[in-house]
C-alpha cells in the first residue's frame, strides 16, 4: 500500500483541481454574456471577503475571495434569481440598461446560464480526447477469453468464446462496456445475452459483490463476474475520432453517475459513498503523486461532476435558473417574486444540508479524528 500524500501536497492538489475548474465554469458564463453584450460587474473565484483583485477597462472586478469552494460572475442588473426588473433597473438610461442581464431575451439568458456547466463538460471531453489522440483507442471485443473457476460467470454457464451481446438489456460493443456495467451493479441480476455458435443464448447471471482497494487503501464495492477478454489492441486515431471518443467517454461517466445516485436513493449503495470537499482533496493529493496522467484524468472526472451537478434543477444552481426560465417560457411570464424566494430558500437549505452531510460523511469515512 502506498503512503498517502502529506497535507501540503493534498492542499496544493486540491487548489490545482478546483481553482482552474471553477475558473473555467465561470469563464463560460462570462464569455457568452460578453458575446451577447452583457456587462459583468464581478468575476470572483471563491466567496466571501476579497483577498486580491483588479478592475479591468470594461469595469469588471476580477477577484480572489476567502472561501475557495466555488465562484460566481455577477452580471449588471442581475439582482434576483429570475432576473425580474427592479425599480433601480427601470430607472437606468436605455443604453446602460441594454447592457444588463435582465434586458436580454430569454434564450440569451438561458445560454449564458447554460454556458458554465457546458464549458466544464467540453473541457473534460477535450482532456479525454487528448488522451485518446496521444495514446490511441483501446479496442477490446466483448469476447470471453478467460473464466475464473467458481466465479459467478462459471456458475452461470458462461463459456470461452462467448461474445457478449447485451447486459441488463443494454447493447455491448466492447469488453470495457461489460466491465463498466458489471462493476456498477454489485449483487444485481445481469441478464446476459451471448452469441454462441451462431445463436443467441440467454444466461441468468448475477454480479458477485467484491470490495476493491487501491494502493492508498481506498475501498469500493463493485460487481464482479470473473471473466476476462480474449484479445485487445490499441488503435491510433485522428482528431475527429478522438473527439468522438471523448464525447462517448464523458457520456458514459455521466450515465455511471446517474446510476450511482439512483442506487444510493434506492438503498442499493450506502450513502457513505457520497463524498464532499474533504474527500475530493484527499483524492486530488493521491492522484497528484500518482503521476500527471492520473491527475489530469481526475481533473476531467471532477469537471464532469461539476458540470453535471450544476445542471440539476435545484434553485441556487445553474439548473435551477434554467428551470425558472423554462417555466417562464411556458407561462409567458416570469415566476412570481414570492415563488422565487421560497424556491431559492429551499434550494439553498438543501444544498447547505447536503454539504454538511457529505462533510460529516468525509470526516467519518476518512477517520480524520481517529474514530
Amino acid at each position: 500500500m502506498m503512503e498517502s500524500p502529506g497535507i501540503l501536497t493534498t492542499l496544493l492538489a486540491f487548489v490545482l483541481v478546483l481553482g482552474p475548474l471553477v475558473f473555467i465554469h465561470e469563464f463560460g458564463h462570462y464569455l457568452v454574456g460578453r458575446w451577447f453584450g452583457v456587462k459583468a460587474d464581478v468575476f470572483s473565484i471563491g466567496f466571501g471577503k476579497e483577498i486580491a483583485g483588479w478592475t479591468d477597462k470594461r469595469g469588471t472586478r476580477w477577484k480572489l475571495s476567502a472561501l475557495p469552494l466555488g465562484g460566481y460572475v455577477q452580471f449588471a442588473g442581475d439582482m434576483n434569481p429570475a432576473s425580474q426588473p427592479s425599480p433601480e433597473w427601470l430607472s437606468l438610461p436605455a443604453e446602460e440598461r441594454n447592457r444588463t442581464f435582465p434586458a436580454k431575451p430569454l434564450w440569451q439568458r438561458s445560454l449564458i446560464v447554460l454556458a458554465g456547466p457546458v464549458t466544464n463538460l467540453l473541457f473534460a471531453v477535450l482532456i479525454l480526447a487528448g488522451f485518446t489522440l496521444g495514446y490511441g483507442k483501446v479496442v477490446v471485443p466483448p469476447v470471453v477469453g478467460e473464466i475464473q473457476g467458481g466465479s459467478a460467470a462459471d456458475r452461470a454457464g458462461v463459456e470461452l468464446g462467448d461474445r457478449i451481446v447485451s447486459i441488463r438489456g443494454k447493447a455491448v460493443d466492447s469488453f470495457l462496456d461489460v466491465r463498466l456495467e458489471v462493476g456498477q451493479n454489485p449483487g444485481e441480476p445481469l441478464d446476459l445475452v451471448v452469441l454462441r455458435d451462431g445463436r443467441q443464448v440467454e444466461i441468468a447471471a448475477s454480479a458477485a459483490v467484491k470490495m476493491e482497494s487501491d494502493r492508498f487503501g481506498n475501498t469500493q464495492k463493485i460487481g464482479f463476474l470473473g471473466i476476462g477478454p480474449k484479445s485487445y489492441e490499441i488503435v491510433r486515431v485522428g482528431p475527429v475520432e478522438a473527439l468522438a471518443e471523448g464525447v462517448m467517454q464523458t457520456g458514459g461517466i455521466i450515465r455511471m453517475m446517474v446510476n450511482g445516485i439512483g442506487q444510493i436513493i434506492t438503498g442499493k449503495r450506502e450513502v457513505k459513498e457520497l463524498g464532499g470537499p474533504i474527500k475530493i482533496a484527499k483524492y486530488s493529493g493521491e492522484q497528484l503523486v500518482s503521476g500527471w496522467q492520473a491527475f489530469v484524468g481526475f481533473v476531467a472526472l471532477i469537471s464532469i461532476n461539476l458540470g453535471f451537478i450544476n445542471l440539476l434543477p435545484i434553485p441556487v444552481l445553474d439548473g435551477g435558473h434554467l428551470a425558472f426560465y423554462a417555466a417562464e417560457a411556458i407561462r409567458r411570464k416570469p415566476v412570481g417574486q414570492r415563488g422565487q424566494e421560497w424556491a431559492f430558500r429551499t434550494g439553498l437549505a438543501f444544498v447547505m444540508a447536503l454539504m454538511l452531510f457529505v462533510t460529516i460523511n468525509d470526516v467519518a469515512s476518512l477517520k480524520i479524528f481517529g474514530g
